[in-house]
C-alpha cells in the first residue's frame, strides 16, 4: 500500500489500468445533480479522475466546479474532452495539501481509492474544506473488497464511526440505482458539516 503515491496513479492512468472508470457518470450523481437548483454551488471533487460528474456538472450549468487529482494524465484526459472548462478550475494536487472554501464536495471513487489509514484524515480535511452547512455528497463501497491495494470497501457501520463527529449523516442508504456491477455493493450518502 505505500506506493499510492502521485506517480502509482499517473501510471494506472498512462497504462489505462483505470477499471474503476464507468466511461459516464453515475446515474446515482446524475439524479442528484438534476435535484440541484443553485447553479452558483462552489463543488470540489476530489481524486476525480476522468471525472464525467466534473463534466455533466459544467455542461448543466454549473460553472464553479473544480476538479483535483494527483495525476497529470487524468486531468488531461478531463481536458481533452472537455476543453472548454477553465484550467483554473483543474488542480493538480495531493487532496491532504489542498485549502479552499466549498458549499459541496463530491465522493466518488476517492475514499475507497485511499490508504485505509488516511481514512480520518480524510473526513477532517474534507470538514475543513467545507462552508459552514457545506455537504459532503457520495458513493462508497458497502462491501470488504481488497486488504492491499485500491479499492478498498468498508461498512456503513464503519464510515458512520468516521463521519459522525464532523456531520450530520442525512443519507446512508443501500443505493438503488448503481450500475449493474456495483449493484448491492453501493451506499449513497448526503451529509452536511456540523
Amino acid at each position: 500500500m505505500d506506493e499510492l503515491t502521485k506517480d502509482y496513479w499517473d501510471e494506472r492512468y498512462l497504462k489505462g489500468e483505470i477499471q474503476w472508470d464507468i466511461g459516464v457518470i453515475s446515474e446515482p450523481f446524475k439524479h442528484y445533480f438534476d435535484q440541484l437548483s443553485n447553479k452558483q454551488l462552489k463543488i470540489l471533487i476530489p481524486g476525480g479522475g476522468n471525472s464525467y460528474e466534473a463534466e455533466y456538472l459544467f455542461h448543466n450549468g454549473f460553472k464553479n466546479v473544480f476538479l483535483l487529482d494527483w495525476s497529470p494524465k487524468a486531468l488531461q484526459n478531463f481536458r481533452n474532452r472537455t476543453p472548454e472548462f477553465p484550467t483554473t478550475q483543474l488542480i493538480n494536487a495531493d487532496f491532504f495539501q489542498h485549502n479552499g472554501q466549498y458549499d459541496l464536495i463530491i465522493e466518488q471513487t476517492f475514499f475507497c481509492a485511499l490508504n485505509p489509514k488516511l481514512r480520518k484524515n480524510y473526513v477532517q480535511h474534507s470538514h475543513q474544506l467545507l462552508k459552514n452547512e457545506g455537504k459532503l455528497v457520495g458513493l462508497f463501497f458497502n462491501v470488504p473488497l481488497n486488504i492491499d491495494h485500491p479499492p478498498f470497501g468498508g461498512s456503513k457501520k464503519e464510515y458512520f464511526s468516521y463521519f459522525e463527529n464532523h456531520f450530520d449523516i442525512l443519507i446512508m442508504e443501500h443505493c438503488y440505482n448503481s450500475i449493474p456491477s456495483r449493484a448491492n455493493s453501493e451506499l449513497f450518502a448526503k451529509m452536511v458539516k456540523k
